[in-house]
């Protein structure tokens, strides 16, 4: 849900029963059909959206900052492309998470995600979409954030501390690409962030402080199919191998109306999270989007990029007035992370000993 809505929040949802193991293999061979079936019933407009490109290798910034202004406005996506990930490193990315899924359940459930939310995530371990769903969704992921080793101070704190790794003898050059991946991605993303800044009418390195995105709390997550939801963050860095990708523009509409948004090869999709959303009073949005497969497997490489863990998010200067007050109070980033996140995914205790054995 927005942070922009006005309904209440919904009870939590990580206590609640899930399918044990046993389910998982069974679940996995019905995705596809399920699915497919499902998504020949959705409410869809005749055409994709008319997303802007943003060229971060552009020497004309005034108009990269108009562009990314009006998208966050209409839409709150947009494309990226010459960002300077190489094709080489994205293709190695999707190649090397492709093989981790392949792999036997057994493998993959010694490295389930931990209390820092690191690690694997199974079928059904989230929920997205609790007004709608009667179960987790029907996808598989892997988180990995900034690594932060056990005896730094950082690490007490939630989603700070060292990340989980398949072994090196399992899936050799895993943990390299990832880690690659992940320091790329939050260079792209630090650079969007200032051209943002801009856009608020903010300088340029607003967001650069330690308290903001100097030490922030940014996810990579590895993806195979996701439900409807808006991201919590600042902005979200999405790569894809297929289309399915749908985004609603009014997710209070009644029926909503779900666009496809075409995948072009070497680009990001970005989109806005709900703390920007909430930074700027309003002004730009946090849209409601979802991934749909077409009866065939559909991964994605997600990078989410949240403030620090301690950063207070208020109302921004440049976004309120006298006729126009801040809409919401002040809140800190990491509770609002810790909320969401007990919100949408299984209680790790819901797992048993016998799931999680070598």
């Amino acid at each position: 849900m927005s942070l922009c809505s006005n309904k209440e929040r919904k009870p939590r949802i990580s206590n609640f029963p899930r399918k044990k193991q046993s389910s998982f293999k069974m679940i996995e061979t019905k995705m596809n059909s399920e699915v497919g079936n499902f998504a020949q019933n959705l409410p869809l407009l005749d055409s994709s959206p008319a997303l802007n490109f943003i060229d971060l290798s552009s020497s004309d910034v005034q108009n990269t900052v108009a562009l990314v202004r009006q998208a966050c406005i209409d839409s709150g996506f947009f494309y990226v492309i010459n960002h300077g990930i190489s094709q080489e490193l994205m293709d190695e990315v999707f190649d090397q998470s492709k093989k981790f899924f392949n792999l036997p359940l057994k493998e993959k459930m010694k490295v389930l995600r931990n209390g820092k939310h690191r690690g694997y995530t199974p079928l059904l371990d989230e929920v997205l979409d609790p007004v709608n769903q009667v179960h987790g969704d029907y996808k598989e992921g892997y988180y990995i954030g900034v690594d932060i080793p056990e005896d730094d101070p950082e690490a007490e704190k939630p989603f700070n501390g060292p990340n989980l790794w398949p072994t090196a003898d399992i899936l050799p050059g895993w943990r390299e690409t990832m880690e690659r991946y992940h320091q790329e991605a939050l260079e792209v993303a630090r650079t969007l962030a200032r051209i943002i800044a801009l856009a608020l009418n903010l300088d340029s390195n607003f967001f650069d402080p330690p308290e903001m995105l100097g030490k922030p709390l940014a996810t990579l997550r590895l993806l195979r199919y996701e439900g409807p939801h808006c991201d919590y963050g600042l902005v979200s860095l999405l790569a894809s191998d297929d289309a399915g990708l749908q985004i609603c523009k009014d997710k209070h509409a009644t029926p909503q109306i779900w666009e496809y948004v075409t995948p072009v090869k070497g680009a990001f999709v970005v989109n806005l999270g709900d703390m920007l959303e909430r930074w700027s009073n309003c002004a730009f949005r946090s849209t409601l989007h979802r991934v749909i497969s077409l009866g065939q497997e559909r991964y994605s490489v997600a990078f989410f990029v949240e403030p620090n863990y301690d950063c207070i998010v208020e109302c921004l200067p440049t976004c309120h007035s006298n006729d126009n007050p801040p809409k919401y109070p002040p809140i800190m980033c990491g509770d609002y992370m810790v909320m969401k996140y007990k919100d949408t995914h299984a209680d790790l205790r819901s797992y048993s000993a016998t799931d999680t054995s070598a």
